[in-house]
């Protein structure tokens, strides 16, 4: 058995228990020719591309089912005689899945013929300095004055300093 999507449009003036009782012929003429219906979707009323025996919009409906090539032609067939479709599509969508599985497989075939890549490190930040030990003597860097060393001494200034530091008050 195949699996095929129909696609087609009704008019959007038909009422809605005819619209009801079509899907019904169409998902019974399906299971009495031995067929399944997977999905049965109907989209709504949506504006149409171009016009379409004078129509702007119409009801959207998808049906996914699984069937002979004999029942989809009959399908069609009642599609054409049916006043109220304007427009509808068949797709075979079983091929497309064989493909995407073909694709598929080959792609873990050259996967497993490649070496894996190698492990990635954790990102590394930036290091950051090492708190001393309790205790433990301070050592600034050379050309830093030392924080810990200036607030623990206390604090003393040089006659230059006091001189500076008095003529800035000044003025």
């Amino acid at each position: 058995m195949r699996v095929y999507e129909e696609l087609f449009i009704v008019k959007p003036d038909a009422p809605e228990e005819e619209v009801d009782a079509y899907i019904g012929q169409l998902k019974e003429l399906i299971t009495n020719g031995k067929g399944t219906v997977e999905k049965a979707d109907r989209w709504g009323t949506r504006k149409l591309a171009y016009r379409v025996q004078k129509y702007n919009e119409g009801l959207y409906v998808l049906f996914q089912f699984s069937s002979s090539p004999e029942l989809v032609k009959e399908i069609e067939r009642r599609m054409r005689v049916t006043d109220m479709v304007i427009k509808f599509i068949t797709v075979r969508i079983d091929e497309k899945t064989k493909k995407i599985e073909k694709r598929k497989k080959q792609r873990d075939k050259r996967a497993a013929r490649r070496p894996p890549p190698p492990p990635m490190a954790a990102p590394s930040l930036p290091a950051a300095p090492a708190m001393p030990a309790p205790g433990a003597p301070v050592t600034a860097a050379p050309g830093v004055p030392d924080a810990a060393a200036t607030a623990a001494a206390p604090e003393t200034k040089t006659a230059a300093e006091t001189k500076a530091a008095a003529e800035t008050q000044e003025s």
